[in-house]
């Protein structure tokens, strides 16, 4: 059975930092694509960051791009996504998806900024 599970998340300052994790199981994790999606309330879920599973190339939201870091360790099975100089605009929950078809979805971790 496939577990995702996101961890990290909480409340900062604007301009601080968070780390988000995300531990897979159940699958041979070195062969799956990988990315951090976010969603805030009445909006489509976007994507945020993925991860290549192929050659570890990355990909970024433009608007993220340059402040966050997506990086994945297959050895452990875990993912990550290093969030830097946060904005108000950033709270959302975070989700962890692992593949593309087909695709599995952790329960999401909630990251909120704010003063």
């Amino acid at each position: 059975q496939v577990q995702v599970v996101e961890s990290g998340g909480g409340l900062v300052q604007p301009g601080g930092s968070l780390r988000l994790s995300c531990a897979a199981s159940g699958l041979i994790f070195r062969n799956y694509d990988m990315g951090w999606f976010r969603r805030v309330p009445g909006k489509e879920r976007e994507l945020v960051a993925r991860v290549s599973n192929a050659d570890g190339s990355t990909n970024y939201a433009a608007d993220v791009e340059g402040r966050f870091t997506i990086s994945r360790d297959n050895a452990k099975g875990m993912m990550y996504l290093q969030m830097n100089s946060l904005k108000p605009e950033d709270t959302a929950v975070y989700y962890c998806k692992v593949g593309v078809v087909p695709s599995y979805w952790g329960q999401g971790t909630q990251v909120t900024v704010s003063s």
